[in-house]
């Protein structure tokens, strides 16, 4: 038995009963099977897959409704699936258009928010009227990922090809009153992307050059940018406490740890012995543990925010290709 299997099932052997003890027994994790073209269920104490549901081709992201009843997986081949958990059956396809590259998803106020790359647009879709209700052009290239800020009432968005974070004012009142402003960012390929609990600033990486970008909400301007040399920034997020940034480098297998207080790398943590591909990042509720897909390992890594280690690794079976994950309780 190799050293780094060792270290993972001294890992899955010391954490179970603690990590389990820690979670809701309603709480499941959704983790997205690119590879397979599924959605697995999975126990968050345990690891243990409960089910896979068949979803579009290659799905790339997934979000729940607030009432954790259903889920809807974004791919840019094949739309947007409406998935009913429980029942752990897909229900319907949405269809934004052709061409469209719908991508990312976000639940918020009753409506699922998409982006529409192919149109430079984002969308919003009602469930109880099973309708696109609007649509809204961006005007930049590669609208990538969702944001919402505090009030719910403004969405933030990188731009991967035209080198922007966009800003979109006035969400609720749609889009023939809504602002839409972009700001530059320096590097290349902005795509992971999170604001901070206070509302204050968005942290960008990006993904063509490893660096990470703050900008400030109020002025809508970068303040600073950190060179840090990441192969393949794809994913992003702030603890709820915003006390940490952590940064996906699928190129190195590193999960990297950035302080936002002293802005420094606290640590760099080793999920893999190589490249993680394309993955994702979701921080429990309580801001103990990270679940990160790691898509080229085909597993799960359960990461301790206070020891900073890695706790745990789920497989999710052969040819899985684990990435974006979400909460649902």
């Amino acid at each position: 038995m190799s050293l780094w299997r060792m270290l993972v099932v001294c890992a899955v052997v010391s954490v179970t009963t603690v990590a389990a003890a820690q979670t809701s027994s309603s709480a499941k994790l959704l983790v997205l099977l690119r590879d397979a073209s599924a959605l697995a269920i999975v126990d968050p104490g345990s690891g243990k897959v409960l089910g896979r549901v068949p979803t579009v081709k290659d799905p790339h992201e997934v979000t729940v409704s607030t009432d954790g009843t259903l889920a809807f997986v974004g791919s840019p081949s094949e739309g947007i699936a409406v998935i009913d958990i429980a029942g752990r059956k897909e229900l319907r396809r949405i269809n934004p258009g052709p061409g469209s590259a719908p991508h990312d998803v976000l639940f918020a106020n009753g409506k699922l928010y998409f982006t529409a790359e192919g149109y430079k647009s984002i969308g919003r879709y009602d469930p109880a009227a099973n309708t696109i209700d609007w649509m809204l052009g961006i005007g930049q290239d590669g609208t990538h990922m969702l944001v919402l800020s505090r009030d719910m009432d403004t969405m933030f968005m990188p731009n991967t090809r035209s080198g922007s974070v966009s800003f979109v004012q006035g969400l609720s009142a749609g889009p023939s009153k809504a602002q839409v402003t972009s700001v530059p960012v320096p590097g290349s390929g902005p795509e992971g992307i999170d604001r901070s609990p206070d509302g204050r600033e968005l942290w960008v990486a990006t993904r063509g050059d490893g660096s990470v970008s703050v900008i400030d909400v109020a002025t809508r301007k970068v303040t600073q940018t950190f060179k840090l040399g990441m192969k393949d920034a794809n994913r992003l997020k702030v603890t709820p406490d915003g006390r940490q940034v952590l940064i996906l480098d699928g190129g190195t297998g590193n999960l990297v740890v950035f302080d936002a207080a002293s802005r420094t790398v606290a640590k760099q943590i080793r999920l893999a012995p190589g490249s993680t591909g394309a993955g994702g990042i979701m921080v429990s509720r309580d801001g103990s543990r990270a679940y990160v897909g790691l898509r080229n390992v085909h597993s799960v890594a359960v990461v301790d925010l206070k020891a900073l280690e890695v706790a745990n690794q789920f497989p999710m079976g052969p040819n899985a290709g684990p990435g974006c994950i979400a909460w649902a309780e």
